[in-house]
């Protein structure tokens, strides 16, 4: 954002709202800061919640760790889904990306214990399928973004504190111990996490441990698929497929302090590393008709058979190691820190694909979700003419280094209690790796594919009419490399990732107190260098660039009545290309004058926007709210088709106009919505009604942009709906809970952009009991968790409107034991 916007943004927001809040006297104290603290009931740890929400200084959600330990969750994305305004996005039924308010991934930032990470996949986007929830003492959801939070905040800022090693005096311990299944395929589940701590008046430490890990069967069918003039359907193409896969996420930390009462406040020393591998065993026969024609069930059809069979594994992780130190400076109270973050994501799937094989079949697509294709003979007696190795690789290495301070004091402006807070943040990252690149290779002839058979039939939720069975994928893949002939794959110029980046950032916020409530206003400044290298035709390129950006907000409190509070905030932010975006590399046509790859001139994304809720405590561990935001984007990155000087990948064209396709920017970005809230106890309305509650949520939203054609075009990862609703009982040592939710249609970020999901639902039930006596002092309590109870199917959808995709995996369950003492 410019200076000159940001300026005139800032007066018009703080101008207004000041102008509509009536002066009264000052209050003779400010509200206490509220601390959530972990608890064993359901409506305790709401509560806690709740007063955390109740007196910050912004429009925020929050969730306690008791509230998160009782649902049945597998990571934190699937925590945070429940939340208003934050949907989730699945990867084989897994809780993966979060949407908040319906944007893209790339607008929300991440934090652990207030120190942002960069996303392991491509420098921007947070996954939370590394991340247990059992990790977590509470997690923070800043819809309304202070200055001391990164600009890069588009949507929000989620950080998620870990537990303290003060939070319980002496010794604690907590175990979570659960064994499961997938119905589909019978795949076992397990779950392990494992708490310690100790502390006294002045040192303390904790550690903590976690290892989780799914198999599972996802049953998989794609299509290609088109209408005629007439609007009927035409198959061009099946996609029979079943995934076997184990996936595995694992979590190790600790920190160790010191707690003094003088000049020194505050040492420690943390560390953190959160890891997933999925483990992926693809196969998959794909089905192209010869001689396509119209019809949903057509009869004795030339097909042309192709086989592939994979074996390849997925990996991210982050490790993060702080060191922090926290004095009382006469006035002053500081927090300094220092902090080394690598990431690390890689990619690597190999595929025998076999090409050339040939039957007949007819074809049914009455129930489009389940295709039923008939073969003219046995699916295994196919023969191929040839099989080719095809190896995809992907890799992403990003180290960063950070120095952060802040600090805060108490003084008095205008006869009003006011706290200032001011920082600096610098942090500088180095980034190395490549794109998905497929290396294409001969495939032994000495290797008898048919001899992997297995001839065991795929489990599979839609009918199995290819008759297929599985291969031994992972022995297949260990033939392959005993050969010498699958290797590694070596990424081709124009997919090199290489760049550096050093952003600097200041802030400055006042939070003045009055007897009505209290006033935020601040700013930060942002400067951003970074340098891209990469190659093309052979010729080396580095482009360098810097910008600056001022990023003003000011946020407004209201104490309508004592349980009645009144939020308007006024913020801006900004959100840079992602590090494969902003890439240098480049493949280019001198002929045609193309040019496919990254985008290293790409502007930031620049938002401001306004938030306004206004929250109904009504009784202890209840609320009542609504909340309405808007949002205007400049410069909205997305993939299409434009026209560049040619100058910038080849100096000898400059002034040339050439055609690029790629990452470019568009123009009047929006994004609007509408949440509502409620979580309420039946015993606040019948005395004898206790441990019922429910707990619902809705929001409505809308997006669009302008793309360079003049078209437009929704933000990815809108849905115009989401809802959740929950009820819950707890009593006499049981806490029971189910929950439904729901999210509409919308476009994947990570999909091509003219295809879109379906509207997805969910329904998963958690029970729990806390045994009615102690063992040596420890509380323990068993638990049952179900997960999908409806057994869904996810579909997505081409451009055309027909489907593309459709796949289920079934119902999980799991039982375990907490211990805790």
């Amino acid at each position: 954002m410019t200076s000159h916007a940001a300026q005139k943004l800032s007066a018009l927001v703080f101008g207004g709202l000041v102008s509509a809040v009536p002066f009264v006297a000052q209050a003779d104290e400010k509200p206490m800061e509220i601390v959530t603290v972990t608890a064993a009931p359901i409506r305790d740890s709401q509560q806690a919640a709740f007063d955390a929400k109740k007196f910050a200084d912004n429009y925020v959600e929050i969730i306690s760790a008791d509230t998160i330990g009782r649902f049945p969750d597998q990571n934190l994305a699937d925590s945070l889904g429940r939340l208003p305004g934050l949907a989730i996005e699945r990867d084989q039924g897994q809780a993966r990306y979060i949407n908040l308010r319906g944007a893209p991934f790339r607008y929300t930032s991440i934090a652990f214990d207030g120190i942002d990470v960069p996303g392991a996949e491509n420098g921007r986007i947070p996954r939370f399928d590394s991340i247990p929830s059992v990790i977590t003492r509470k997690v923070e959801v800043n819809k309304a973004i202070l200055p001391s939070m990164p600009g890069e905040s588009v949507a929000g800022f989620i950080n998620i504190e870990t537990f303290s090693p003060f939070a319980q005096e002496g010794w604690s311990f907590a175990a979570d111990v659960g064994l499961g299944e997938q119905d589909l395929g019978g795949g076992d589940i397990s779950k392990y996490g494992l708490r310690s701590s100790w502390s006294n008046d002045n040192f303390g430490f904790v550690a903590f441990a976690s290892e989780n890990s799914r198999e599972q069967i996802t049953d998989n069918r794609e299509y290609d698929l088109e209408r005629d003039a007439n609007g009927e359907l035409i198959v061009n193409e099946l996609d029979f497929r079943s995934y076997k896969v184990t996936r595995e996420d694992s979590a190790y930390g600790g920190t160790l302090e010191y707690r003094g009462d003088d000049t020194l406040q505050r040492v420690f020393v943390s560390t953190l590393y959160s890891e997933f591998v999925d483990k992926e065993q693809r196969n998959q026969f794909v089905f192209a008709v010869t001689n396509p024609e119209a019809g949903t069930a057509v009869s004795n059809k030339e097909l042309s058979v192709s086989r592939l069979l994979e074996y390849g594994q997925y990996e991210n992780s982050t490790l993060s190691n702080t060191i922090g130190a926290d004095f009382q400076l006469n006035d002053w109270r500081v927090e300094t820190r220092i902090n080394a973050t690598e990431t690390e994501f890689s990619m690597n799937l190999p595929i025998p694909r076999s090409v050339g094989g040939s039957a007949m079949g007819s074809y049914d697509l009455s129930d489009i979700e389940d295709p039923k294709l008939y073969l003219d003979r046995d699916l295994d007696s196919i023969s191929y003419a040839a099989t080719i190795g095809i190896h995809y690789g992907q890799e992403l290495n990003i180290d960063g280094l950070k120095f952060k301070a802040d600090a805060e004091r108490d003084f008095n402006w205008f006869n009003k209690s006011a706290v200032l807070r001011i920082g600096v943040q610098h942090d500088s990252r180095s980034a190395d790796g490549f794109i998905s690149t497929p290396a294409v290779k001969s495939f032994p002839d000495t290797i008898d594919i048919d001899s992997f058979n297995t001839g065991s039939r795929w489990d599979s939720n839609t009918s199995n009419t290819i008759g297929a069975s599985y291969y031994n994928n992972k022995g297949l893949r260990n033939a392959w490399a005993a050969t010498g002939g699958l290797g590694s794959v070596t990424p081709s110029e124009d997919g090199v990732i290489d760049i550096e980046e050093d952003i600097i950032a200041i802030y400055a916020m006042a939070t003045t107190e009055f007897i009505w409530g209290n006033i935020v206003t601040g700013a930060r400044f942002e400067k951003t260098d970074y340098s891209s290298k990469g190659v093309v035709n052979g010729n080396a390129i580095s482009v360098d660039d810097d910008f600056n950006n001022i990023l003003p907000s000011v946020h407004v409190n209201i104490d309508l009545a004592e349980n009645l509070k009144l939020r308007i905030s006024g913020s801006t932010g900004i959100n840079r290309p992602t590090y494969d975006e902003w890439r240098a590399a480049a493949r280019i046509d001198l002929v045609e004058k193309e040019v496919d790859g990254g985008n290293p001139t790409l502007d930031a994304e620049e938002a401001m926007g306004i938030d306004t809720a206004i929250e109904w405590y009504f009784a202890p561990a209840s609320i009542l709210s609504a909340g309405v935001f808007y949002r205007t984007i400049d410069n909205v990155i997305y993939a299409d088709t434009s026209t560049i000087d040619g100058g910038v990948y080849l100096p000898s064209a400059a002034g040339e106009r050439w055609v690029y396709k790629g990452a470019v920017n568009g123009d009047d970005g929006e994004m609007q919505g509408v949440e509502l809230s409620f979580v309420g106890h039946a015993s606040d309305l019948i005395n004898t009604a206790h441990g019922l509650g429910v707990s619902a949520n809705i929001t409505m939203l809308d997006s669009e942009f302008t793309g360079i054609d003049g078209k437009n075009y929704k933000l990815p990862g809108t849905s115009d709906l989401l809802y959740n609703f929950s009820v819950f009982y707890e009593d006499f040592g049981l806490s029971a809970r189910i929950n439904y939710q729901y999210r509409d249609e919308w476009i994947s970020p990570i999909e091509d952009p003219s295809e879109y999901w379906g509207e997805q639902e969910r329904v998963d039930l958690s029970i729990s009991y806390e045994l009615p006596f102690d063992l040596q002092g420890a509380t323990m309590s068993v638990y049952a968790n179900a997960n999908n109870l409806t057994d869904e199917t996810d579909v997505r959808y081409a451009g055309n409107g027909t489907i593309n995709q459709s796949e289920s995996y079934g119902r999980r369950y799991l039982l375990g034991v907490r211990l805790h003492f």
